[in-house]
């Protein structure tokens, strides 16, 4: 089970802010158990002030490494280190790196390639051989974007009829008085010349891209009939694109965001279950 998978997360401070800690434990626990959590820094900089409450609220070791020279990263080779003692004792199943950094794309490889579940996070700007290199890769900055669900407004409390019928004789007055200015304001808006419509804004890249890889998959996978199940879609999008996530494009659920294309005809049936589950056929 996925929830029962244990994870070693590791954290280069350097190249993250404390402001995405709870995004970043979030994210892991939809995928399993953080075993170990550590953060790699130099703790007498001052720019590190701002992790020390982080730290203690949610249990977080920090490692300190000095810099020895200016201009090298003696914070990657710790975080580096550690994390292949962490593999060869055996005591986790998959790890979580967090940087924005790219010299960690090899690292991801090799864990990927002893077995291991590889998460990353970073923001929009981590480079494309770190992403790649990861099974999964979650963008800090999008999801600490993402609006909170707003309460329902109360609905408004009718008006009294009384205060209707009082009303109406005297809107009745105030509308014969303006409608002599209506008319010449409505002239004057005519003899002026229409605006010109300004130009349909440009589709996003990635939403274009994503939207011809779920056409190429349902047409590769689908059943002799079209179908294909939106589970699956998800899961050979994610092995083909590590950092898809529909919170990228404003989306909380796979299903609505496929049938936002306006590419496909959606079903649903129970399962064995009894969970409802949905299928898309190109239109």
């Amino acid at each position: 089970m996925p929830a029962d998978r244990r994870f070693a997360v590791l954290i280069d401070a350097d190249n993250v802010s404390d402001k995405y800690i709870k995004i970043i434990l979030d994210e892991v626990s939809t995928q399993g158990v953080a075993n170990y959590k550590r953060i790699y820094g130099n703790w007498t900089s001052s720019n590190m002030a701002s992790w020390k409450n982080v730290l203690l609220d949610y249990s977080i070791t920090p490692i300190q490494q000095y810099s020895y020279t200016t201009g090298k990263n003696a914070t990657d080779s710790a975080m580096i280190i550690d994390a292949m003692d962490i593999l060869y004792s055996g005591k986790v199943e998959g790890f979580c790196l967090v940087s924005s950094d790219s010299d960690f794309t090899r690292l991801a490889s090799r864990l990927r390639e002893g077995g291991m579940t590889v998460i990353g996070m970073g923001e929009k700007k981590t480079p494309k051989p770190f992403i790649a290199a990861c099974n999964l890769f979650r963008y800090l900055d999008v999801l600490a974007a993402q609006p909170e669900a707003e309460p329902e407004p109360a609905p408004a409390p009718e008006p009294a009829p009384a205060a209707e019928e009082k009303a109406a004789p005297d809107k009745g007055k105030e509308k014969e008085k303006a409608k002599p200015a209506k008319t010449k304001a409505a002239r004057k808006k005519a003899a002026q010349p229409e605006p010109a419509e300004p130009p349909a804004p440009k589709e996003d890249p990635e939403l274009t891209a994503m939207r011809s890889a779920i056409r190429a998959i349902v047409a590769e996978q689908s059943d002799e009939d079209g179908w294909l199940a939106v589970s699956m879609i998800g899961n050979l999008l994610v092995k083909r694109y590590p950092d898809f996530d529909v919170r990228n494009f404003g989306f909380s659920k796979l299903t609505p965001f496929v049938l936002s294309l306006g590419l496909f005809e959606v079903r649903t049936e129970r399962g064995k279950d009894n969970a409802r589950q949905a299928y898309v056929r190109i239109k």
